[in-house]
């Protein structure tokens, strides 16, 4: 069988780099910058008051209390404001221009808040309470590096210096597509034998999760024709394909017989849940293709394919964040295989418990976990409070 190892870097090495776009702030928040950005101005670009009160001048107050004239009002935005008159304050609002003249902010506390004249009772040393032009970023600077995850506060400084768009690695379009005669969109009625599809619903909001965009296919039954058919037209303009089901050892399994020698290979992964794999190319675009069975489905995903949609992406976190952590139970794995089990989390004591059974149709115990215990292929029992490498699942 090939290993974990093995079939990831095949997964991985299907997906190359996605491309620079450029887009809106309101939409870049959660991708990935692709170039440096450089400041185009000084920020603040003008220096500022950083409180409300009155810009004056050291040299005017030789001591305390002093009442001097207000000679204008500088409120925020104002764009003619004069040099300060010597002798003067100039009563002055948050973030609103410094007067020449002018090296000393009064806080409004300090004063009696006059308009025609104020009182000064007290006032910080020059400087204090003077944002200078430039005290954030410089023109020319590096602001953000290339790689960097866009939020709040890396959307706040772009706008702050007046970028509108961002250039970002555009998100990879994924088309995710189940098999099975046996399945019926979720809202209509069941008939015998038949099961509500979930897995296509599953994978496109963990692709969604991962950073990605994806597309839902409509299943299609077991066959071969009908199968090429739907994909040749869901899969215009996807960057990859992804699908579950079909890939077992049986009889009946489209995607194997529709695939092979075409394109995707097929192949035993050494892991429990997850055996069979396939991945490949279909008329060209990448492609994997997953087991049907939920967890197999689900776990597949998390080993192979979001790290490799990530790593197109330009993220640099690719997997879910791991610790170690010791088992509260003791845990049997098969010979030969990694497995992945459910687990949860016991924060007070900081061990890690199994979460119901290994099967691969366990889904409302998958729906239950927080994290995945990871056994490596060559253990096969773990006692209560042996270390594990648990994925955080949250």
């Amino acid at each position: 069988m090939r290993s974990v190892e093995e079939h990831a870097k095949i997964v991985s090495d299907l997906l190359s780099p996605s491309p620079s776009v450029n887009v809106s702030l309101h939409d870049a928040a959660g991708l990935v910058l692709a170039h440096d950005l450089i400041a185009p101005i000084d920020l603040p670009p003008f220096p500022n008051s950083a409180m409300d009160g009155y810009a004056v001048r050291a040299a005017d107050l030789p001591s305390f209390p002093i009442t001097l004239p207000v000679s204008q009002d500088i409120p925020a935005g104002r764009q003619d404001t004069g040099p300060l008159t010597p002798g003067t304050a100039a009563r002055i609002m948050t973030g609103a221009p410094m007067p020449d003249g002018a090296d000393t902010i009064v806080q409004v506390e300090k004063t009696d808040g006059g308009t025609e004249t104020v009182r000064i009772d007290d006032a910080p040393p020059a400087g204090i309470h003077v944002r200078t032009r430039g005290e954030d970023v410089r023109t020319g600077a590096v602001v953000l590096h290339a790689g960097a995850v866009i939020a709040g506060p890396q959307i706040g400084v772009a706008a702050a210096l007046g970028f509108a768009e961002l250039p970002v690695r555009r998100p990879l379009e994924v088309l995710v597509l189940s098999t099975g005669t046996e399945l019926v969109t979720p809202g209509q009625p069941l008939g015998p034998g038949q099961i509500y599809e979930s897995n296509s619903y599953m994978l496109a909001a963990s692709v969604t999760a991962a950073g990605a965009h994806a597309r839902i296919a409509h299943f299609v039954a077991d066959d071969v024709d009908a199968f090429n058919s739907a994909l040749s037209a869901a899969s215009t303009g996807v960057d990859l394909i992804v699908t579950s089901g079909g890939v077992s050892a049986g009889a009946y399994e489209v995607v194997k017989d529709a695939l092979t020698g075409r394109g995707v290979e097929f192949a035993k992964v050494a892991m429990q849940p997850g055996m069979p794999q396939g991945a490949g190319h279909f008329h060209g675009i990448p492609m994997v293709t997953l087991p049907g069975n939920p967890v197999s489905s689900y776990v597949s995903f998390e080993v192979f394919l979001r790290p490799a949609i990530r790593a197109a992406m330009g993220y640099e976190q690719l997997t879910r964040p791991a610790l170690r952590l010791p088992l509260s139970q003791p845990i049997d794995s098969p010979a030969g295989k990694r497995q992945f089990r459910r687990g949860v989390l016991d924060a007070a004591n900081g061990t890690v418990a199994p979460w119901g059974g290994p099967g691969s149709h366990l889904l409302s115990w998958l729906a239950g976990a927080d994290a995945m215990i990871v056994v490596e292929a060559g253990v096969t029992h773990l006692d209560a409070g042996a270390p594990v490498e648990v994925w955080l699942l949250g």
